[in-house]
């Protein structure tokens, strides 16, 4: 994501730096946003490295195809990073970089429907070319699955009053901005974080179940895993904790043995080849959240891939 008036790239120096930049290597923007966090990776490639740029949302596209008519390094794929096998092979990847979650500029959008802010059609989608909006998966979705969601993916502890506010209301008429959802969602709260909507965590869990944000980061850490070389590095930026849990297991899993191997007779030359090492977690800087506020909950995990035994 580029350094605009509308938005400021989150831990830029720091998510790159992780990559351990190789000048010839070919590395992978998985969510390209603005570019931000891809210009500064060109800036440290010889004219043979190479840049795939992934992201759903037309509007990042099209930043990013400017970007590629100027710079041939740079290779632009408009869909989620879950596709990366389709275009890159196998161990084939010197580092990947995933900002993940929901940008400045989608927020800021009214008309994208992910901010009570604004009033605005009530859609959230990341790539709006396709797939259910927001409106209509209030629309039909059941009571009990709504209110699993809300207390899932939003950690909200009204989940099941907000639920029922909304599909009672729904019998009266349809929801189709985000004001109206905003409203209701919050007249079932009592009481609720200082400086923090009311509407927040729902929100939140309604935008992460239309994009199937949380599944889909499973299957792109997989894929992320898969495409490293040996000695990669994978850098995730999070937004909060859902994903940073999910990240944080995923690589325990694959840099940490399974604790009933302990019980085990076996040799340390005998356990299984480790996959990644961990190599730490850092928070935007107290300068940095002063500057922008919205960095303050951004957690950034790194890792390596280690060399398979020969």
């Amino acid at each position: 994501m580029s350094d605009t008036p509308e938005h400021v790239t989150v831990m830029l120096h720091e998510a790159v730096d992780a990559l351990n930049i190789r000048p010839d290597g070919v590395y992978v923007d998985g969510t390209f946003g603005r570019g931000g966090h891809s210009r500064l990776i060109l800036s440290r490639l010889s004219e043979r490295g190479r840049l795939w740029v992934f992201d759903k949302d037309l509007r990042a596209i099209a930043v990013a195809k400017e970007l590629a008519a100027r710079d041939a390094r740079v290779h632009v794929v408009h869909d989620s990073f879950t596709s990366v096998s389709q275009y890159l092979q196998a161990d084939g990847v010197d580092g990947v970089l995933l900002d993940l979650g929901v940008s400045s500029p989608q927020i800021d959008d009214a008309e994208r429907g992910f901010s009570f802010r604004f009033d605005g059609p009530l859609d959230m989608r990341m790539d709006d070319s396709k797939g259910v909006s927001a409106a209509k998966w209030i629309a039909q979705v059941e009571e009990s699955e709504l209110a699993g969601v809300i207390k899932e993916y939003g950690e909200e502890r009204y989940a099941k009053a907000i639920a029922r506010a909304i599909v009672a209301r729904r019998l009266v008429k349809p929801f189709e901005r985000t004001l109206d959802l905003a409203q209701v969602v919050a007249a079932q709260i009592r009481g609720f974080e200082k400086g923090q909507h009311p509407a927040t965590r729902t929100f939140q869990a309604i935008r992460i179940a239309v994009n199937r944000e949380l599944d889909e980061l499973d299957e792109v850490l997989e894929k992320a895993l898969a495409v490293l070389k040996a000695q990669g590095r994978l850098s995730v930026i999070s937004f909060h904790s859902l994903e940073d849990r999910r990240v944080k297991q995923f690589i325990a899993r694959y840099a940490k043995h399974d604790k009933s191997l302990s019980r085990l007779p076996l040799r340390e030359d005998q356990l299984p080849p480790l996959l990644l090492t961990a190599l730490g977690k850092a928070k935007a800087s107290v300068a940095e959240v002063e500057m922008n506020p919205r960095s303050r909950s951004a957690v950034l995990r790194i890792a390596e891939k280690n060399p398979l035994p020969i």
